[in-house]
């Protein structure tokens, strides 16, 4: 078993990697599988994202895009970010990317306030 602080650090941890490799790396096959990495960590990160929604469905309004494609929102201003530091060393490079960066966490902050880890219907009443 995991512990639960390493358990909720996991996602976060595979994005930081993928998007450091990104950075650093110059081989074509290690950057793929940094692109990968940093995929699979946004994947696991709406996976749990979605699992602790407590936002009741019928108040959800639809939006224009997939909702396949609205998770992944955030993710893709944070990967958009991080080949701009890499594609463009310069200042107002800098200057994108990091504003790109600070609006993906923004929104990854709004939504976490819809997101809360509850228990279970037998946690509540465990003699039931």
């Amino acid at each position: 078993m995991i512990a639960k602080s390493v358990y909720e650090a996991l996602p976060f941890s595979y994005i930081s990697i993928g998007s450091a490799c990104i950075l650093m790396l110059e081989q074509k096959a290690a950057i793929f599988f940094a692109i990968i990495v940093f995929t699979l960590g946004a994947k696991i990160y709406n996976m749990r994202s979605q699992n602790r929604r407590t936002d009741p469905v019928r108040k959800r309004k639809p939006g224009k895009i997939p909702t396949s494609l609205y998770n992944f929102v955030p993710f893709i201003y944070l990967f958009a970010a991080t080949l701009i530091f890499k594609l463009y060393p310069t200042k107002i490079g800098a200057v994108i990317g990091i504003g790109l960066m600070l609006y993906s966490l923004y929104i990854l902050i709004q939504r976490s306030s819809n997101r809360r880890h509850s228990l279970s219907q037998s946690q509540y009443y465990p003699n039931s």
